[in-house]
């Protein structure tokens, strides 16, 4: 394991040693990677180790239906569930009794799509470069919506929070708070900054600026609250897209009556925006 970062800390690093042993010993692998903050050798006390594991076609099938048994052979395997809810059903989302606990993903994939990627893994072993030939073929790149899906989408949305608020389903417009900060604010500044796009991921230290503007969204459990929260997103979201202005189809129209039913709708609760 030549390629193993420096930064991963020694239970981290035993735990690496003994898969690669184990995977290698398996016919139906040929290869294993590191991906995420370890492939950018940034790894600390917190983070998980994204795994992903290469299988020959053949056995694709077999090693999907044995996967929590092959996991469970890798360490103290405490729990482990599939990954269907963060939309990839190849991962196995596992929790071991290490020195520290320690999260591991590991996903399994047939190295026919092992090219489908959205960072370029550290390979650990490999049987005759296969992995290696496959990510010096290209680059890769964390999927991210053109502005105009933004800009069809975010004032729809807008009113639709404003709804939730003034009707009262207050832990419904909460939740609809946090999902345009994630869905939207966070990939849309990530992207205008030359940053991976996933949502809010380490947003504190790579945009703190950003940062501390997304504190005044950040509402408690009542209206006043909420319809601030509501105001300074449709701000914050209008100072990201001046980025791209000169390629959007501008609604206008909706952005208009979106604020105008927010600013009526707090205006009847008597909250100043």
């Amino acid at each position: 394991m030549s390629n193993i970062p420096t930064t991963l800390l020694e239970h981290q690093r035993s735990f690496l040693t003994k898969l690669t042993s184990q995977i290698s010993k398996d016919e139906r692998f040929v290869g294993l990677a590191l991906s995420g903050s370890a492939a950018e050798n940034k790894v600390d006390r917190f983070s998980d180790l994204d795994l992903v594991i290469a299988v020959l076609p053949s056995h694709l099938e077999q090693v999907m239906q044995q996967r929590q048994a092959i996991a469970a052979n890798m360490g103290r395997l405490v729990a482990c569930a599939t990954g269907e809810h963060v939309g990839e059903p190849r991962l196995l989302i596992c929790l071991f009794d290490s020195e520290e606990p320690l999260h591991v993903d590991l996903k399994f994939v047939s190295i026919e799509d092992a090219h489908q990627r959205v960072d370029t893994p550290v390979v650990l072993w490999e049987v005759d470069n296969c992995l290696s030939q496959i990510y010096q073929g290209g680059e890769g790149h964390y999927p991210i919506q053109p502005p105009q899906w933004f800009e069809d989408r975010f004032w729809i949305w807008m009113h639709y929070g404003v709804t939730k608020v003034a009707r009262g389903e207050l832990y419904e417009a909460l939740d609809f708070v946090s999902f345009i900060r994630q869905t939207v604010i966070g990939p849309l500044g990530m992207f205008n900054h030359g940053f991976e796009p996933n949502g809010l991921r380490k947003i504190e230290f790579k945009l703190p600026k950003l940062s501390q503007e997304l504190v005044k969204t950040v509402a408690q459990n009542d209206r006043k609250s909420l319809f601030i929260a509501l105001e300074r997103l449709a701000e914050i979201y209008v100072s990201l897209r001046q980025v791209h202005i000169e390629q959007l189809e501008l609604k206008e129209a909706a952005q208009q009556m979106a604020m105008a039913y927010l600013h009526k709708e707090a205006s009847t609760k008597q909250v100043e925006l």
